[in-house]
């Protein structure tokens, strides 16, 4: 008699069998994205930099959903700042300069900005190759960078590039209302510039969760990092401008060779991952150029342009110049400065040329 009802139920034990599997595979497809990402984290460095190793990466409190019950009536917010449109040659033309020293100005800038790299490279484990500043050298031995590595240092370099720009325009919109007289367009450059790299921190931050290690760390460094540029800018806005400039320049350099550590091999998974939806929507990436490759490319194009940027706002007047990023040029055939790509300097303009 047992048997026989044993033998009766295996129908619908079969059934439920197939709704598992089926719910399974829909479910693995869903988290196909993250799996691929997580697995990333698994090739850690000695430091905990990660929450989460095993585990699926929970995103809930960095990117909160807002519950319809709170905003009926809002479907999505967006940003007031639309990024500009690169194309893919514009991206791909984006190479690695350095502007050589010519002041002493410069060369505290350039002192500052080796000293916080060496730093971040102690803090990250990444080892920094010797090479020129025109081209990238071989890795060398020992100082192999995987997904996990190379996603740690991008996290904690944005999370230091997004302050300049926010300090700068905010001494500068005091400026402006103390002594009631317009700021020539230098404020919304700055600050968008420091929403760009938020961005970039935010993207990352859906490919990588980090641990406390790494949070304190961030927290430490934002802290120094923020009242030591605040006190800087105070003093002279001309070296934080050339500081920002030349610190833009090891971004660059940090991105290509990421973007050569991938056309070598060396990042495979990476090449089955895709860019996430946020990078996606804020980039207007096209529909078949949405690997991590197109990000970085985009990601570095950015950098390149704040390199130009502050180089060149280092070479203007500081207290009456206007911000020729922010202009309306008489002359349109002409060279100029501008939001986009088509005639980017690395070394960026000076006062003649930009103004």
């Amino acid at each position: 008699m047992l048997s026989r009802s044993i033998s009766a139920g295996r129908p619908a034990l079969r059934s439920i069998s197939i709704l598992r599997s089926t719910a399974l595979r829909s479910s693995n497809s869903a988290w196909r994205y993250r799996s691929i990402a997580t697995q990333a984290q698994l090739i850690s460095s000695k430091r905990n930099f990660s929450t989460t190793k095993l585990l699926q990466k929970d995103t809930t409190e960095t990117f909160p959903v807002v519950p319809a019950s709170v905003a009926p009536q809002i479907e999505q917010t967006e940003t007031v700042w639309k990024h500009e449109i690169f194309t893919e040659d514009e991206m791909d033309r984006v190479s690695i300069a350095h502007r050589e020293v010519q002041s002493l100005s410069d060369r505290v800038a350039l002192g500052a900005v080796r000293f916080l790299r060496f730093a971040m490279d102690l803090a990250t484990g990444y080892r920094h190759p010797h090479d020129s500043q025109t081209e990238v050298a071989k890795t060398t031995p020992g100082s192999t960078m995987t997904e996990a590595k190379w996603l740690v240092r991008f996290i904690f370099l944005e999370s230091v590039a997004g302050v300049p720009g926010m300090v700068g325009g905010m001494l500068r919109h005091m400026q402006s209302l103390r002594k009631m007289k317009r700021d020539n367009g230098w404020i919304e450059t700055l600050i968008e510039e420091s929403f760009n790299e938020r961005m970039h921190l935010l993207t990352f931050l859906k490919l990588h969760s980090p641990g406390i290690f790494m949070r304190t760390m961030i927290l430490g460094a934002q802290g120094v990092f923020l009242n030591g540029f605040f006190l800087s800018y105070l003093i002279s806005p001309r070296t934080c401008h050339r500081f920002v400039g030349y610190l833009e320049e090891e971004a660059v350099i940090t991105y290509t060779r990421a973007l050569k550590d991938i056309d070598a091999g060396k990042l495979p998974l990476w090449n089955r991952l895709d860019a996430p939806q946020i990078a996606v929507q804020y980039w207007n990436m096209p529909e078949r150029h949405r690997t991590m490759k197109d990000l970085l490319l985009y990601v570095r194009a950015d950098e390149a342009k704040h390199r130009e940027v502050n180089h060149t706002l280092g070479n203007l007047d500081q207290k009456n110049d206007p911000n020729p990023f922010a202009s309306k040029f008489k002359d349109p055939t002409k060279p100029h400065p501008s939001k986009g790509l088509a005639d980017l300097k690395g070394i960026g303009w000076a006062r003649d040329e930009a103004l």
